[in-house]
């Protein structure tokens, strides 16, 4: 699957670019492809990007070069586009209203369709992300006020969006009206800051002020924060995947502690089970919570008997499935002294292609276990989100194509279980309207249009081309 990308703000901080630095490192876990930084000092941009993780991109070097209080920075995996570096963010561009940089977490749904009305009068497009469009958007505008500009370049786009976008002298974040994905306020001393997670404030010792509202434009300037709604939609549509799997335990997210939203997930897995196993096993990291809500409702020891090599990255947002299968091999090693001739069940956040559990429970049993049962904190995945999370195709998902008899079976499993959507409801707050469902149900809350998926733009813009 593809990751969704992580984005952070400063404004009013002298070292922004360093402040800038540690949000960044503290959103890894959401984009491992490649991260940047623009600066501004209120007349010029610097700039420094480049693939790879945080602290392979930036040294000490780069970073005190990027002089300046207003820094926006981005960890991408790519939504749309390729990984090419020309695609690393925030992207930065000229137009009437002087150097823009733009940094966003989402997908649009409209790609097409604006990048055909783009294309007709004349833009040229350098990079292959929807992120370009949104420069263009405001370019054209009617409009002769940045403000109204940006405002009128929202109207104009669907799907899930929380944007930075950073001016010489302001700073602006945006969310989606349907509020997909995640952002959020805080304060650092006498300057502001713009988050993807709460858990980015922690590290920095900020005050998390609150989350920034579907449909809500922030501008940060001279004067302070200050907001409105430039649009509003009453059906809300959060994306559950990120309390399930993306978001780090310590954010809080869409009013929810991610940790004790996982944690209850794993309690109401465990309702009326009646498996006869050793010990809990947690496929880490993010299924810690779920399995330490499962084993103390269930009663049965947890154990961490798959250990974690830290230097490994997430194997589920690794760029190709080749990678991802070796990371699966080098992320978690069994202790075979704790394993041997146990009954375990492990628990997993979720089951995608199958590919990455398969190999699990096949290591597992290499390593002598007796029975391996799974419980899955979510849901089946039966159907592809064109949000920002790559499930494209149906035909990508295992629980699209076989029943649960048949994934068992195929993932070599004793017995496998998942939770109910109605637990997955029980679980979140606020209620389950305001949430997406549907990677689940199929029900989409803004329908995509024709072409929707993985490299639409970059396939026209090749073409093009």
């Amino acid at each position: 699957m593809y990751e969704k990308c992580g984005v952070f703000g400063v404004y009013g901080l002298e070292g922004a670019a360093e402040i800038a630095y540690l949000g960044l490192f503290s959103l890894q876990h959401r984009g491992q492809e490649s991260a940047g930084i623009v600066v501004s000092d209120g007349r010029k941009f610097r700039e420094h990007r480049g693939t790879g993780l945080v602290a392979e991109v930036f040294s000490t070097e780069s970073l005190r070069k990027l002089t300046g209080h207003i820094a926006l920075g981005h960890v991408r995996y790519s939504t749309t586009g390729s990984s090419s570096p020309r695609n690393v963010q925030p992207f930065l561009g000229e137009c009437r209203f002087g150097t823009l940089a733009i940094a966003h977490n989402g997908n649009l749904t409209n790609t097409l369709t604006l990048w055909r009305k783009l294309a007709k009068k004349g833009a040229v497009f350098h990079s292959a992300t929807d992120t370009e469009l949104v420069l263009h958007l405001v370019a054209q505008s009617v409009f002769d006020n940045l403000e109204d500009a940006l405002k009128e370049a929202l109207w104009q786009m669907r799907g899930a969006f929380s944007l930075g976008v950073m001016s010489a002298r302001t700073l602006f974040a945006a969310r989606d009206p349907w509020g997909f994905r995640p952002l959020c306020l805080g304060k650092l001393r006498e300057g502001y800051l713009i988050s993807s997670e709460s858990c980015a404030f922690d590290v920095l010792g900020a005050e998390f002020i609150r989350e920034i509202e579907p449909g809500e434009m922030l501008v940060i300037d001279e004067n302070g924060p200050r907001s409105f709604f430039y649009a509003y939609s009453s059906r809300k549509a959060f994306c559950v995947f990120e309390l399930i799997y993306f978001a780090r335990p310590d954010s809080v997210v869409f009013g929810n502690s991610v940790y004790e939203a996982r944690k209850k997930m794993g309690m109401l897995l465990a309702q009326k089970e009646d498996c006869l196993a050793d010990m809990v096993v947690p496929v880490l990291d993010s299924g810690l919570c779920a399995a330490l809500g499962f084993a103390e409702a269930s009663g049965i020891p947890f154990e961490f008997a798959l250990v974690r090599n830290p230097y490994v990255g997430r194997t589920f947002i690794q760029p190709s499935q080749d990678l991802r299968d070796l990371g699966v091999r080098l992320k978690l090693n069994p202790m075979r002294s704790l394993i041997k001739g146990k009954r375990i069940i492990v628990i997993e956040d979720s089951i995608v292609r199958g590919s990455t559990s398969s190999q699990r429970i096949a290591t597992l049993k290499a390593a002598g276990a007796k029975e391996v049962h799974m419980r899955v904190s979510s849901p089946p995945h039966r159907f592809p989100c064109f949000y920002g999370i790559d499930f494209p195709t149906r035909e990508e998902l295992l629980a699209a194509s076989m029943n649960l008899e048949e994934i068992r079976a195929f993932l070599g499993l004793d017995s496998l279980r998942y939770l109910t959507l109605e637990g997955l409801q029980q679980s979140l707050v606020p209620p389950e309207n305001q949430y997406c469902f549907a990677c689940f149900t199929g029900e989409y809350p803004v329908p995509p249009e024709e072409g929707t998926g993985k490299l639409v733009l970059e396939e026209h813009v090749v073409s093009r081309r």
